[in-house]
């Protein structure tokens, strides 16, 4: 196979590289495979094309429509995989390193369309957090909602990961309704150009939605503006020289990073020889150690365990270690491939002899290892290294220096104070792991580390079976760290899409915040319903749409037959004498239950028509007792609508239960299932 051109793809069109193109070489076989970069590239044109192209198309498309989008790249991605599969063996990695990559960016995409059809509205305003009370009689209102910005997100990535890298910015973007630019790093950027080309065939993007930049950025960053965002994962040092830039610094641009990281892994004080925990802990950190050759910004670098298991530590974790096949990535019996290039490997072993100024290597002879089934000569490999520090109050290096590859170094504690005093000289990280069975031990450490780690991974015997390994960032769970980890937050749900939007507080009537929000808020203009609402289908029921029922007056004879029915016989509604020494009863009172089951059968339509379900009630709260002779009568307002599926979409009424009295008994949310 020749020498591979990567292109990018700028302004609608595929750009070939030019003179100033960067060579990239194949991490097994350490020869020229591929060039990539062009020092013509139009970036000024590309952010006006994001911006007045991409953005627009984007924007018009509500959270749903981008959530469905994003299903549909996802399906048509993880229909391409074995493409980006052979590709990727040539960057160091395995099948299983490509199961992380390959298959956990499609299945991030996966999550955030499901978090988009099911957190977010079926419309173009997030509503962020309840309505405020900013005046005595609720005519003036506050509330805070969050719409798409209106520049670009330029995405700049690691090597390590080319595909999730990439989808695990882009999907939050392409769901906060902004347009990418994405730059992989020029080492694996062949196979980013890979999934961008899958992904723009498809025909599923906007115009101007993604764009690539394969090589360098030129000047991009410095025609930024203040509605445009920098999304980077790489070292301290290039994300120090990018977000301290005047021009980024001038207009506040927003600058997320995900950088250098010292993550630690403690053995409980429980966790000794002989134990799940202390077998589950050696397991973790050999297959953090070998995982993309450890090239990974949450493998474990540092090792903590309590002084009298070290040695144990040590020699189960050696004889681990010894058991990991090292050679071809594409072979099944690779355990670990190479490391991305031939520079980076010269960058580890720099990095681990300054490591070995301050610990002993007790496993894994750089100059003595087997590769099986190519040149270890040529190729960029590495034998996992493990280091053993024995004074790790005095030392500095193991702390604060990572080799960026398959090297981890062993430290005892004396207690556990010992070992969170140790674990956060790590400056901030994106991960600590703690093995214990001890919940104690969990939460004191919870509170000592917490504040230095973007993620704290507990596990132990119970939750092994399930749990997903200290070093899986998950679409779930936020992504990043404190300190030297950069400060930033990725991933976590809807979380990760705020990064995107601009969170706006917003102060006026009930109606007009109503109209803003397109979910009703109490105070604002009720519509008269031309008929029961429970016989308009999803379509034709409006928001603010209402009806008032007649009132029902509640006996002693009902609070009896339904404590006798329910075997509900709190004292509170069978006992006189009881409940009048209760400070919150006048005397016997109805069960809130038996409000509720009255309500419905004030407002309920019984008749077949387009309510399928009543699915759940939220936010239930009971404000008034109601005593045998009161009456009751109910409000219902449709306060929301969200589409599910192709045959129903979710209403959300808001419920009110008053008294003769015109007082607040009961305020609930319901949820029906509705066709349209």
């Amino acid at each position: 196979m020749g020498i591979l051109d990567v292109q990018s793809f700028a302004v609608g069109q595929w750009i070939s590289p030019d003179a100033s193109a960067r060579s990239i070489e194949n991490a097994v076989t350490g020869d020229v495979m591929a060039r990539a970069g062009s020092g013509t590239l139009d970036v000024v044109g590309m952010l006006e094309y994001a911006r007045t192209k991409g953005g627009p198309a984007l924007r018009a498309m509500n959270f749903h429509d981008r959530a469905r989008m994003l299903k549909a790249l996802a399906t048509h991605l993880g229909q391409h995989k074995q493409a980006l599969y052979d590709l990727s063996f040539a960057t160091g990695a395995t099948q299983s390193d490509h199961l992380i990559d390959i298959d956990g960016g499609v299945g991030t995409m996966f999550v955030f369309a499901s978090k988009g059809r099911r957190e977010m509205p079926d419309g173009h305003i997030y509503v962020d957090g309840d309505v405020e009370l900013l005046s005595r009689n609720g005519t003036f209102l506050g509330q805070h909602i969050c719409t798409p910005l209106q520049g670009v997100a330029v995405h700049i990535n690691a090597f390590n990961f080319p595909v999730w890298g990439m989808l695990e910015k882009l999907a939050p973007t392409l769901l906060a309704g902004v347009p990418a630019i994405v730059k992989p790093a020029t080492a694996t950027s062949y196979v980013t150009e890979l999934a961008v080309k899958i992904m723009l065939d498809s025909g599923l993007l906007p115009d101007g939605a993604l764009q690539l930049v394969s090589g360098g950025l030129g000047d991009m960053l410095d025609h930024l503006g203040h509605q445009d965002v920098v999304s980077f994962t790489g070292s301290a040092d290039t994300a120090f020289k990018l977000r301290s830039a005047p021009h980024i610094l001038k207009n506040s641009i927003r600058f997320v990073a995900e950088q250098d990281s010292l993550n630690a892994s403690i053995l409980g004080p429980d966790a000794v020889a002989g134990t799940p925990e202390f077998d589950l802990f050696v397991k973790e950190v050999q297959r953090e150690m070998t995982t993309k050759a450890g090239q990974k910004c949450t493998a474990i670098r540092r090792i903590f365990a309590p002084q009298s298991q070290v040695d144990a530590v040590i020699a189960s974790l050696s004889d681990r270690l010894a058991k990991t096949v090292i050679g071809d990535p594409s072979a099944k019996e690779t355990g670990m491939g190479a490391l991305v290039s031939n520079s980076q490997k010269r960058d580890v072993l720099a990095k681990a002899a300054i490591i070995g100024g301050e610990a002993e290597r007790v496993y894994g002879d750089p100059n003595a290892f087997e590769v099986q089934g190519a040149d270890g000569a040529k190729g960029a490999f590495l034998p996992p290294m493990l280091y053993h520090c024995a004074d790790p109050d005095n030392a500095m290096r193991v702390h604060d220096t990572e080799a960026f590859g398959p090297v981890s170094t062993v430290m005892g504690y004396r207690d556990l104070d010992h070992a969170i005093a140790l674990v956060n000289r790590g400056g901030g990280s994106l991960v600590a792991s703690v093995i214990t069975h001890d919940s104690d031990v969990a939460r004191e450490v919870a509170l000592g580390a917490g504040a230095y780690h973007g993620r704290l991974y507990f596990n132990n015997r119970d939750s092994m079976k399930e749990s997903t390994g200290h070093g899986s960032p998950l679409p779930h769970m936020v992504h990043g760290g404190p300190g030297r980890a950069g400060g930033g937050e990725e991933l976590g749900g809807v979380r990760g899409v705020m990064h995107y939007m601009q969170r706006t507080a917003i102060q006026g009537s009930p109606d007009i915040l109503t109209a803003i929000g397109g979910t009703w808020v109490p105070g604002a203009a009720e519509k008269i319903a031309p008929a029961h609402p429970f016989t308009r289908t999803f379509n034709e029921v409006q928001i603010g749409e209402t009806i008032h029922t007649e009132p029902r007056i509640v006996t002693m004879e009902d609070i009896e037959h339904f404590a006798e029915f329910t075997g509900d016989n709190f004292y509170g509604h069978m006992d006189e004498e009881a409940a009048s020494r209760n400070p919150f009863f006048p005397g016997r009172v109805a069960h809130g239950y038996l409000l509720l089951s009255f309500a419905a059968g004030l407002f309920v339509e019984p008749n077949e028509g387009p309510v399928l379900a009543n699915t759940g009630l939220n936010s239930l709260q009971f404000m008034k007792p109601v005593a045998a002779g009161d009456s009751i009568k109910v409000r219902l307002t449709v306060k929301k609508k969200t589409r599910r599926t192709d045959e129903y979409g979710e209403v959300q009424w808001h419920v009110t239960l008053t008294n003769e009295e015109e007082e607040l008994v009961a305020e609930y949310e319901l949820l029906t299932m509705n066709t349209y």
